[in-house]
């Protein structure tokens, strides 16, 4: 029999190629095709002979019982993963250096190695010694939980020693870039390593019913480095953000098999290390100044967490031949396409100026909701004139300049009540819609030239005639 052929893979798409190339032909990657050794082919007409029958079941189990959660003590983690991790289950958590991503985990470890269980909670480093994890435990003050450390990379070892002795409840991986099988020639960190070694992982995981936190390295452009299909691999993906010049991180759910996703957990970083944040809206406000032109708060919804964050704009003369266009924490295509129907649609001369957007405290804004509260505080910016300081803007923005509903409009409206707003500008909510059962006035704006002369023309602003109204 003739020897397979080794295959050459790329390391950022996993594309694989015939012979080696400098230049990846499917995601355009340069110097990222490495050789890797081709696995044994499986042995032909496999269809009716040398396999196991399996056994297929109902969709309800007679006379099981469902397995509870498994609650980490720690809120805001629940929170996000819909209640507690569910037994069996794989997380996959990704984010920046440094962010937090193994402090968090520690404290995962030690929440759950303190409530009683006889199984056991393992925390298996690639990256540090067994004392520089006790050096972290003991800043955290959490030297004396019942946590079992290892320093470990190969797959083998580690599926060996979970095995022997009691299962465990939990495992925590840091990180699965740094594991590797002994079976294949790749490095660490390479497509085929990280593919196999959470294969391996998971599937112990799945049969001996522990949960299995995988901490997941990310790329220059905020993806999980490694192979796509480790996102599909795993039940629930978890992303860590946060600026490091701010004190707070955010734990988004991106994937979620057993709960909501796009769920947000709040944190504060102190020395003590991460501090749950229960009412976000009060931290990212905390610092707002009121009467501020360029200034407008949003009420938006984060998974099913209502949260109400400061949009803060600048408009300033350009002194170049193409004006800046700089955002933090939001989109730029929907800003841009903002101040293209601001300037189609209202006549408003942005286009020669430059323009900086941004959401104050560092969280990132993906619902289209937010566009109504942008092009307030643009507006705003524009016109020297502040936003009333006790007013939430919602609602969605289409190319027309007509300002479309957004979901959950109660719910957002009892948070700005609860923190003390009195008013809101939100988009039509037609005939027949319950009003909220609080007491905030209530504009309703169904085109954005309401907004525009709702807060007041002055100083350079140019209407379009025939457009708009007062």
């Amino acid at each position: 029999m003739a020897k397979a052929a080794s295959r050459y893979v790329c390391q950022s798409c996993g594309a694989s190629f015939p012979k080696w190339s400098g230049r990846c032909e499917a995601c355009g990657a340069w110097n990222s095709i490495l050789e890797e050794a081709p696995r044994e082919a499986a042995p032909r007409g496999l269809g009716a002979k040398g396999g196991r029958k399996i056994e297929f079941v109902g969709l309800v189990g007679e006379g099981e019982a469902e397995k509870p959660r498994l609650g980490t003590g720690i809120a805001e983690l629940d929170r996000v993963t819909g209640g507690g991790v569910v037994p069996g289950s794989a997380l996959l958590i990704g984010g920046d250096p440094g962010i937090g991503k193994s402090t968090l985990l520690l404290q995962v470890a030690a929440a759950l190695a303190g409530r009683g269980r006889a199984a056991r909670v393992a925390y298996i480093s690639g990256e540090e010694a067994t004392d520089q994890v006790r050096l972290r435990a003991r800043r955290l003050a959490l030297a004396k939980a019942g946590v079992e450390l290892a320093a470990a990379t190969s797959v083998r070892d580690i599926l060996t020693s979970l095995e022997a002795g009691p299962a465990p409840s939990a495992v925590i991986i840091d990180s699965i870039q740094t594991m590797y099988v002994d079976t294949l020639d790749s490095a660490p960190g390479t497509v085929a390593q990280v593919r196999a070694s959470a294969a391996e992982l998971i599937r112990l995981a799945k049969r001996a019913g522990f949960a299995l936190f995988l901490v997941g390295h990310v790329t220059k452009e905020g993806l999980i480095a490694g192979p796509r299909v480790l996102e599909h691999m795993v039940d629930t993906v978890l992303y860590f953000e946060g600026e490091r010049g701010h004190h707070y991180r955010i734990l988004r759910a991106v994937k979620n098999r057993y709960g909501p996703a796009n769920e947000i957990g709040v944190f504060e970083m102190t020395d003590a290390g991460l501090v749950e944040v229960p009412n976000p809206s009060r931290l990212f406000l905390a610092e707002r100044r009121g009467n501020v032109s360029g200034s407008a708060v949003f009420a938006g919804i984060e998974g099913t967490r209502p949260v109400l964050v400061e949009v803060q704009a600048l408009v300033a003369p350009s002194a170049l031949a193409t004006p800046r266009r700089a955002v933090i924490g939001w989109d730029s295509a929907r800003l841009a396409m903002t101040l293209a129907v601001l300037e189609a649609r209202c006549g408003l001369a942005v286009g020669g100026r430059d323009v900086y957007l941004n959401i104050a405290g560092g969280l990132r804004i993906e619902e289209p909701a937010a566009d109504l509260a942008v092009a307030a505080a643009l507006v705003s910016a524009l016109n020297d004139r502040p936003v009333p300081e006790n007013t939430v803007v919602f609602g969605e923005i289409g190319l027309g300049g007509e300002i479309r509903a957004v979901s959950q409009v109660e719910v957002r409206l009892r948070e700005a009540a609860k923190l003390g707003f009195t008013a809101a500008w939100l988009p039509p909510r037609g005939k027949g819609k319950a009003k909220p059962g609080s007491d905030l006035a209530l504009t309703e704006l169904g085109h954005l030239a309401d907004l525009v002369g709702l807060i007041g023309r002055a100083g350079g602003l140019r209407r379009a005639a025939g457009q708009g109204s007062e």
